[in-house]
């Protein structure tokens, strides 16, 4: 409503009475990141909901030198750095579906 009401301002200029609408159709600033032995490595849009499992996929796959059962996601909470683990294998047994957390945003997903 705020940038509606600048641009309307700012186009009273050249325009009587102009309306403006403004609509957001995508946010850029919540991304997550995944490197290592990934084939597409580098970051992406958080989406709503989005699990390490729906990120790995989004990059491409594991290379043939990946540890799947080492991945683990950098997370800074309060300030603080935590590594959580996650092991693909388990996790794609259905074993450990705790380890498939929601990311958040500046999430790194780290795959050695």
């Amino acid at each position: 409503m705020q940038l509606a009401g600048i641009i309307s301002d700012g186009l009273k200029k050249f325009i009587n009475n102009p309306q403006v609408t403004v609509s957001v159709s995508e946010i850029n600033s919540r991304r997550i990141y995944v490197t290592g032995e990934v084939t597409r490595p580098g970051s992406m849009p958080l989406l709503p909901n989005m699990m390490v499992m729906q990120a790995l996929s989004s990059s491409g796959g594991f290379t043939q030198f990946a540890k799947i059962k080492n991945i683990y996601v950098l997370r800074v909470t309060d300030g603080k750095q935590e590594k959580l683990p996650f092991n693909y294998k388990e996790v794609l047994n259905g074993q450990k579906p705790e380890q498939n957390q929601m990311l958040k945003p500046g999430d790194v997903i780290v795959v050695p």
